[in-house]
């Protein structure tokens, strides 16, 4: 059944389109238009982002932070061993996401570590990349409050992630 999801929506957007009698075709164009337009206003961003993302942990600058930040994490119980997770998750989901498997590989899936790196992933966001594509999108400049707040959720998440796994598991 999950095959024919796409082709159903498709089918059904059609038909209420012939319903309302609307060009369906030229409704579709215009909202691959609106897409591209929108891709095009936000690629610098994302190339600046990654960019910034990669010379980081090249530079050995994303390590040395955290096991500067190691205590700190093991005082809120988060493992120590989670603190390049805890520190790129808000910058890179796909970085995360290999800092995440490599956890996994080297302390196993079923471990206490693996399944707080799991929780973790599940449950934050990538803070910096979502702020910069949308408020971009949106032509937001001054975000005032919206990073502060996004990071304090995001350790809440951290946080409660760490202790769920612990009570939990």
């Amino acid at each position: 059944m999950i095959d024919y999801l796409v082709p159903l929506i498709l089918f059904f957007t059609c038909a209420l389109a012939l319903h309302k009698k609307e060009n369906a075709y030229d409704l579709l164009l215009q909202g691959a238009n609106d897409g591209l337009k929108l891709l095009i206003s936000i690629l610098p961003t994302l190339i600046l982002l990654l960019t910034a993302v990669y010379m980081l942990r090249a530079s050995g600058a994303v390590e040395l932070l955290s096991s500067i930040l190691a205590p700190v994490f093991r005082l809120f119980g988060i493992p120590p061993e989670a603190a390049l997770l805890v520190l790129i998750r808000p910058i890179s989901g796909s970085a995360a996401l290999a800092v995440g498997a490599d956890l996994m590989l080297q302390y196993g899936t079923d471990s206490l570590i693996g399944r707080t790196a799991a929780v973790m992933l599940g449950s934050t966001e990538t803070t910096f990349y979502t702020i910069s594509v949308y408020f971009g999108a949106a032509g937001i400049q001054k975000t005032r409050y919206a990073i502060p707040a996004a990071l304090i959720a995001d350790f809440v998440g951290f946080f409660m992630a760490s202790w769920t796994v612990k009570l939990l598991f």
